[in-house]
């Protein structure tokens, strides 16, 4: 005999609720970097920048975007948001030298209340935070190449020391919360990064020394240009935050591509990138600038499977087409 069909409706589908991202400083240089990536991965993203020195011009193509929100304020103050809220990417902060010494009260203040008040956030609505911090905590280094469990050489007067300091504070307000709140934390510690979107004129060697390479002015060396840098691209950094944040380890990460280069060779390889007929010449090396500069990624490697995989010489061609197109149109006005 056959069987009666059921008289029952088949339940809806319920389509999944996509995630909620809050992303402070989603309006800079690697925030908004972020904020795709965020959006490619299905989350509904909330961006809030004061654009001190982040810009709508980095997320101008994402208007209309319906999983996108911008809020202009100082994350410094207080943060409300009504609705849900999973996931705090704290990127907010000054990031190159010539910000953080024009700037320094307000670097001190996004370290320390920006800190705390995106803490607040993800407390409150029981969300996973992630604090972007530096190899600046390091300072000018004298163990090389740094690993995570190294305290730094930090002077804490000295001109860097507003960005240095409260980076140091933020890791540990970051883990007094996780200590004391049981909130879901997690440290980031950025080696040097490069990529589109960096502001032309930010004082950090890789604007610097393509923006003079492509009007054939000379690149300026500080100190002998034996000191060294590592340079990491901004897609593999965001690969490696987005799995340190997805993962359950809540102790600084250092996140930066081992390869190390002195700033002479940097320099060359520049000029050599852009077809430049610039120069080198040298000036002297500013106060407490790191000698050294060289992440030791083992902790990357093995909790997170992270490795860098963007070669510099392939990774610059983007950033040299992206200030190419910024310089010409700056000259263009």
């Amino acid at each position: 005999m056959a069987k009666k069909a059921s008289s029952r409706a088949p339940k809806p589908v319920v389509p999944p609720v996509p995630p909620v991202s809050v992303v402070t400083g989603g309006a800079g240089f690697l925030g908004s970097h972020l904020v795709d990536k965020l959006l490619g991965r299905g989350h509904r993203v909330i961006v809030i920048d004061n654009l001190v020195t982040g810009s709508t011009d980095n997320i101008a193509h994402l208007a209309g975007t319906k999983d996108f929100r911008f809020i202009e304020q100082d994350v410094t103050e207080f943060l409300f948001l009504e609705g849900p809220v999973d996931y705090v990417w704290h990127f907010a902060s000054p990031a190159s030298p010539i910000d953080y010494l024009e700037l320094p009260i307000q670097t001190l203040k996004v370290g320390s209340l920006g800190t705390h008040k995106a803490l607040g956030l993800a407390k409150q609505k029981g969300a996973r935070f992630l604090l972007t911090s530096t190899s600046e905590v390091y300072g000018d280094p004298l163990v090389h190449p740094q690993p995570e469990e190294y305290w730094g050489n930090v002077n804490s007067v000295g001109p860097r020391g507003c960005y240095d300091e409260a980076k140091r504070f933020a890791e540990a307000l970051t883990m007094a919360y996780h200590q004391q709140h049981g909130v879901k934390t997690r440290i980031v510690r950025i080696f040097n990064t490069y990529g589109p979107r960096m502001r032309v004129k930010d004082g950090r060697v890789v604007p610097a020394f393509i923006s003079q390479a492509l009007a054939n002015e000379p690149i300026t060396v500080f100190g002998d240009g034996r000191q060294t840098r590592s340079f990491c691209h901004y897609s593999d950094l965001l690969e490696g935050i987005y799995r340190l944040m997805m993962g359950d380890y809540h102790l600084p990460v250092n996140i930066g591509n081992p390869q190390e280069f002195t700033m002479l060779e940097f320099a060359r390889e520049i000029i050599a990138a852009t077809g430049s007929k610039s120069r080198i010449i040298f000036q002297p090396l500013p106060q407490d600038d790191p000698k050294q500069r060289r992440p030791v990624i083992t902790k990357a490697q093995q909790l997170l499977g992270w490795e860098p995989k963007v070669p510099l010489r392939a990774g610059l061609v983007d950033t040299i087409e992206y200030f190419r197109k910024r310089l010409g149109a700056a000259a263009g006005n």
